[in-house]
């Protein structure tokens, strides 16, 4: 925990750290710094728009990870696929 600002809803306080890519790829999350600091009641766990509670929620942190890891690692949506094992840009594609 650290003070910041809510990836989600902006508030200053107290924030819990999220990894995005969970799971088997939560190391990979901390290596590649793909983590978001988030309100830890209403905005990581329990919140309607919670990240581990809302679909919707989910998806724009695996979208702005992804963007985030291949803009810093100059990788592409292969190079992401490797390391993730997913594709999380609906609106791209390897072509």
């Amino acid at each position: 925990m650290r003070d910041g600002y809510c990836w989600l809803c902006g508030r200053w306080g107290h924030l819990e750290e999220h990894h995005i890519f969970g799971g088997a790829y939560r190391k990979k999350s901390t290596k590649y710094g793909l983590t978001v600091l988030l309100c830890g009641d209403r905005c990581h766990r329990n919140g309607p728009q919670a990240a581990h509670n809302c679909r919707e929620t989910a998806q724009r942190l695996h979208e702005y990870g992804q963007r985030k890891f291949m803009r810093e690692q100059n990788a592409t949506i292969e190079d992401f696929r490797r390391e993730f094992g997913k594709n999380y840009l609906p609106e791209e594609t390897d072509e």
